[in-house]
C-alpha cells in the first residue's frame, strides 16, 4: 500500500470530518486492519452498512482514506484503506480564528475520550490477556521540570523511538514473525501544568 508517510491536517473541513465519533472509530479500525469493506467495519462498530458507507465516503472526500485494491471477486464490494501512515493535528494550525480554536479543542477532547475508552476496555479485559501481556503493558506518570524547547525535544525523541519500533515490528511481521503479535496502543501526553 503506497501512501504518504503522515498527513498533517491544517484545514477546518478535514479536521471536522475526522472529529466525528463514528468516523474516528472507523478511521482507527481501518488503520489497524489495513484494508476493509464497509460491511466488515459495520460489523465491528455495530452500525448499519449504509451509515458506515456514508461516513467512509466523507473520510474519502477529505483525502483521509482511499479506495484499495479489491480483496475478493465480488465486484460489489468496495475496499478502503488509509491514505497515509497516520495523521497529525497541530495546535498552531488552528489558532488564527475562534471557530478553528473551538473545533481543534472539540477534536482534541473527542480523541482523548476515545483513547481513554480504549484503555478502559483493556483494563476491563486485562484478565483475558494473560500474564505475558499484563507484565508487558504499562502505565506511568512522570512529572518533569522542563522548558518548552526541552519538551519539544523530548517529543521528537519519543516519536523517533516509536517510529523505530513500528518499522521493526512491521519488518518482522513481513518476514513471517507473527506468533504472539498483537495491536498495541501507546498514548503519550506531554503538557505543562501549575501547582
Amino acid at each position: 500500500m503506497a501512501r504518504d508517510e503522515n498527513r498533517n491536517i491544517t484545514d477546518l473541513g478535514t479536521l471536522k470530518a475526522l472529529a466525528h465519533p463514528l468516523r474516528m472509530r472507523l478511521y482507527r479500525l481501518l488503520f489497524v486492519a489495513g484494508t476493509a469493506t464497509a460491511s466488515q467495519l459495520a460489523e465491528r462498530v455495530d452500525e448499519a452498512v449504509s451509515l458506515v458507507s456514508y461516513h467512509l465516503r466523507k473520510l474519502a472526500e477529505h483525502g483521509l482514506i482511499e479506495e484499495a485494491e479489491p480483496r475478493s471477486g465480488d465486484a460489489r464490494e468496495r475496499w478502503w484503506q488509509p491514505a497515509s501512515d497516520g495523521v497529525s493535528i497541530r495546535d498552531e494550525d488552528f489558532r488564527d480564528a475562534p471557530e478553528k480554536v473551538a473545533a481543534h479543542l472539540a477534536a482534541s477532547r473527542l480523541f482523548l475520550d476515545q483513547r481513554v475508552e480504549m484503555y478502559r476496555t483493556y483494563l476491563d479485559e486485562r484478565a483475558h490477556w494473560g500474564p505475558e501481556w499484563n507484565e508487558a503493558a504499562y502505565d506511568g506518570e512522570s512529572l518533569l521540570r522542563l522548558t518548552a524547547a526541552e519538551l519539544a525535544e523530548l517529543n521528537k525523541d519519543l516519536q523517533d523511538v516509536l517510529k523505530r519500533y513500528d518499522e521493526l515490528g512491521r519488518a518482522r511481521e513481513a518476514a513471517g514473525d507473527v506468533e504472539g503479535r498483537e495491536h498495541v496502543a501507546l498514548h503519550v501526553y506531554g503538557f505543562p501544568f501549575r501547582v
